[in-house]
């Protein structure tokens, strides 16, 4: 109720104007005979001081008020333990725009985040965290990419998956893209490798084990003039099978298909020193959902 709507604003309520214009003695429809000299009045009680009818209305109004603001205060039980319309106050850090759901992940290993929820929320943000550290220019140097594998495969398939990646990741592949045999970048020239997840989808679930598919975008190649793999922009969708080994999600299988591709946009293409810069001058993320 707002203090518009309280009493003493109208209609029958106590405060409020009468219709009724004899009701002035308190609604006897007597007629009153005022004489002269301060005598007495027809219905043979002294004189009254006069007396303004909008003083007493203004009066009622403001101990109406008073007493609404007083109940306005006290709403919730007045034990001060709740805020306004007797909701309890939000914990600390919460607000109107808080993210809802698990929160985000605090632990890492290494530079991956861990310690993921174990539901089907936390299987979604363990797979897209991956997606971005496989999908990574780290992932073309023999010992990051160990330590990458290490960490986000369970214990009884890091050989096998290290195995596959080491023949995806050869010194062939690096040549063909403009790589240096250890997989670093031209003198010159900036290597851009990044995995950006648009969105995550459960294929199946069990609390033991998880099929996640990630829908990302990415961008790939090399800057400066002499490269001849310039940055491109792609879509594609990497599946993964998880497992829950006690302590967090850990990856078994993974894949990956092009697309789903939307329609290129009709942005100018930027030169490749700009690109070279964004990439140096805007840090990576980690996903978290």
């Amino acid at each position: 109720m707002s203090q518009g709507d309280e009493r003493g604003y109208g209609g029958n309520e106590p405060g409020g104007r009468t219709e009724d214009a004899y009701s002035t003695l308190g609604g006897t429809r007597q007629t009153r005979t005022r004489l002269p000299g301060g005598g007495e009045d027809g219905d043979g009680y002294g004189r009254r001081p006069a007396r303004n009818s909008r003083s007493l209305i203004m009066a009622v109004g403001v101990v109406v008020l008073l007493i609404a603001a007083i109940a306005f205060a006290n709403q919730g039980g007045g034990d001060g333990s709740s805020g306004d319309n007797g909701k309890k106050p939000e914990a600390a850090g919460a607000g109107p725009t808080a993210a809802t759901g698990t929160k985000p992940v605090q632990g890492k290993n290494g530079t991956i985040a861990s310690g993921f929820a174990h539901d089907e929320q936390g299987a979604q943000s363990a797979a897209a965290n991956y997606a971005v550290a496989l999908g990574s220019a780290e992932m073309f140097d023999k010992d990051q990419r160990h330590d990458i594998v290490t960490s986000i495969s369970d214990a009884s398939k890091v050989d096998e998956l290290q195995a596959g990646f080491d023949a995806d990741y050869s010194e062939q592949f690096a040549a063909q893209i403009g790589l240096n045999p250890d997989g670093s970048a031209p003198t010159g020239s900036t290597f851009v490798n990044r995995t950006l997840p648009a969105g995550t989808k459960i294929t199946s679930y069990s609390p033991e084990t998880a099929q996640i598919d990630v829908w990302c975008s990415g961008l790939f190649g090399l800057t400066g003039d002499e490269s001849t793999k310039p940055v491109t922009f792609g879509w594609f969708t990497v599946s993964m099978t998880l497992t829950w080994n006690g302590t967090d999600w850990k990856v078994m299988a993974t894949s990956q298909k092009e697309g789903p591709t939307p329609v290129t946009g009709d942005n100018p293409v930027s030169g490749s020193d700009e690109i070279a810069d964004a990439v140096e001058q805007f840090g990576g993320f980690t996903y978290a959902r």
